[in-house]
């Protein structure tokens, strides 16, 4: 099972901070998930706290760490050593809960269902036209899943030509707005999932009902909502910022055609739950509100 136990990261690049010096948005988040998980342990890593880890608990990975080029990279890398070693849940703080995580610990694995892939390599290659999200995820702790995406991050590192096949398709002007979601982030997790069948079954992966309905993405099941801040992503000019969405609003729009031919639904031979969303009901009874009376 998976141990009780949130993972919150705030990493800034150089410098150290403490929960209470979280931007307010992000405190809330904070405060959200700790309010509906009064008997967890919680864990939060600054950048001190992340070198104190690395050294501690993972020295093996501490060069591959550095290695990284940009901060998202090395905080994606950070959240899978992490949840390895101690288990547990790990949450962005961009993320929202409606309800507690409980029932979700009966699994030895769980991730989000992301979006429609965008990925020509996903979808040729092994013909998923999906992703999974690590904006919210949780494990027991050495999970076998887990340590194959730590592996597939630092292979990345050792051999660029094999992190460019997951750009194919891509604009060469704007593919670095694309290098950290492939490289550790959701592109990369799904990958591996692709790639590993022999590991699928221990993944539970929370599927919406329709996997072809936008509004359905970017939720942890119907546990929480991810709100996309992407305070990472890297600041382009207006013109390569238009460029860059005129084609992706293409992209999508032509996939997402021929993603709606295969229906609702993507079976397969990972474990499944499909979301069923939360009553309002069940969060109010967690809070001890009338508040709709």
């Amino acid at each position: 099972m998976i141990p009780k136990r949130l993972i919150h990261v705030w990493g800034t690049a150089g410098t150290s901070s403490q929960p209470a010096d979280l931007p307010l948005a992000r405190r809330a988040s904070l405060v959200n998930a700790r309010v509906l998980h009064p008997d967890y342990e919680h864990y939060f890593f600054d950048d001190a706290a992340i070198d104190e880890f690395l050294k501690d608990e993972c020295p093996q990975y501490q060069d591959a760490y550095v290695r990284f080029p940009l901060a998202i990279q090395r905080f994606d890398f950070f959240r899978y050593l992490a949840i390895y070693r101690l288990g547990g849940f790990y949450l962005d703080l961009d993320v929202y809960l409606a309800r507690s995580l409980e029932p979700l610990r009966a699994h030895s694995c769980v991730f989000p269902f992301e979006e429609l892939t965008l990925s020509r390599h996903l979808r040729d290659r092994y013909q998923w036209d999906w992703e999974i999200g690590n904006f919210a995820f949780g494990a027991a702790a050495g999970h076998p899943f887990i340590l194959a995406v730590i592996r597939n991050c630092v292979r990345g590192l050792q051999d660029p030509e094999w992190n460019q096949q997951m750009h194919r398709g891509v604009p060469r002007l704007f593919r670095a707005q694309f290098i950290a979601t492939n490289s550790t982030g959701p592109g990369l997790v799904t990958r591996t999932l692709a790639e590993r069948e022999d590991l699928r079954s221990s993944v539970t992966v929370l599927f919406p009902d329709d996997v072809c309905e936008p509004s359905t993405w970017h939720s942890f099941g119907d546990y929480g909502a991810h709100l996309m801040s992407a305070s990472w992503r890297r600041k382009e000019g207006f013109v390569r910022r238009q460029l860059a969405r005129a084609w992706e609003n293409r992209s999508r729009r032509r996939l997402h055609v021929a993603s709606q031919r295969q229906g609702p639904r993507r079976d397969g031979g990972w474990g499944q739950a499909f979301s069923r969303g939360a009553r309002t009901e069940d969060f109010l009874s967690l809070c001890g509100t009338d508040i709709l009376k």
